[in-house]
């Protein structure tokens, strides 16, 4: 049985805060992939309304929907300003990411990206773009990857992890998602294993893609995208893509620095519409494993101006 390409998570949940409307308007979905949030999204646009979506991946144009308010941009989203002032649309409606990985690429074993399968260790988004982990892994010194574990696997002793890999790569090429793998297993610590082994495959996957650095530009660029009353609606999937957004949701930076006026209220491009991230239900959680750990934010664009 084919597996599908991505089971849409918090689809019904991100729909509602986009806040469609009389389906008008220009919108984008950041993060195209499967297209099971863009086909919904098409569903309530009228015949003014147009969509676009984003990917970096080749793979997805696969997906692309035929339908002329649709326009697929085979690009990562912190180019969005540049595709979609190209395409005559510089302000939108709202604004959909859904972060991570998507299902197909974790199902994929040539892609790299799960350590259940066999695979070269690739964990590129784009495979045609920018190195692979194989290659992180060759050409980092352990001070390097150190950095790395620490700061986008939160791993504990990222110290120890660092040594025991160069270690192990002079020995032998760490080639495979199997080659890691072994090597991790020499240091897991026991009984958390599989919790290591995610936290280590996630730091490497961050670095590899700069997923951190492409989430803050499209944060950035969504001030100036985004039209008074429009909304940013995005899926996280790890705590760190998580602060970033809630952070810049409340307050318009990364630090969480409020300004207010004289009378109390907070001067921020955006405000919060939730207080508390949308998660998954019990039973999307038993149809779909991966939404466990999703947590969805929203804000609406303030009349704030920003100085560019």
């Amino acid at each position: 049985m084919e597996l599908p390409y991505h089971v849409p998570v918090l689809l019904e949940a991100s729909i509602e805060a986009l806040k469609l409307g009389d389906g008008s308007g220009d919108w984008m979905d950041a993060t195209f992939g499967g297209g099971g949030h863009s086909k919904v999204i098409l569903e309530n646009l009228n015949e003014k309304g147009r969509l676009f979506g984003f990917d970096q991946d080749p793979d997805a144009a696969a997906n692309a929907l035929n339908d002329e308010r649709f326009t697929l941009v085979a690009a990562n989203f912190r180019y969005a300003k540049q595709f979609l002032s190209l395409h005559g649309a510089k302000s939108t409606n709202g604004i959909l990411a859904d972060l991570g990985v998507s299902s197909h690429q974790f199902d994929t074993a040539d892609r790299g990206f799960s350590l259940r399968m066999e695979g070269p260790l690739d964990m590129r988004m784009n495979p045609e773009a920018g190195v692979s982990a194989a290659e992180l892994l060759e050409d980092c010194t352990w001070e390097e990857l150190m950095v790395i574990l620490r700061m986008y696997g939160e791993v504990n002793r990222p110290d120890r992890v660092a040594r025991a890999i160069v270690a192990a790569r002079d020995e032998s090429p760490i080639i495979t998602t199997e080659d890691f793998v072994k090597v991790l297993s020499k240091i897991a610590p026991g009984g958390r294993e599989n919790k290591f082994y995610a936290q280590v495959f996630q730091a490497l996957r961050i670095d590899v893609n700069d997923e951190l650095s492409a989430l803050r530009e499209l944060l950035h660029q969504a001030i100036h995208l985004l039209k008074p009353g429009g909304r940013l609606v995005v899926i996280s999937y790890h705590s760190l893509e998580d602060r970033l957004v809630k952070h810049f949701m409340r307050s318009g930076n990364f630090e969480d620095k409020t300004e207010q006026d004289l009378r109390g209220n907070i001067l921020a491009p955006f405000k919060p519409v939730v207080r508390k991230a949308i998660v998954a239900t019990p039973e999307e959680i038993l149809r779909n494993p991966r939404a466990r750990s999703a947590r969805l934010r929203v804000a609406e664009r303030t009349e704030f101006q920003v100085k560019v």
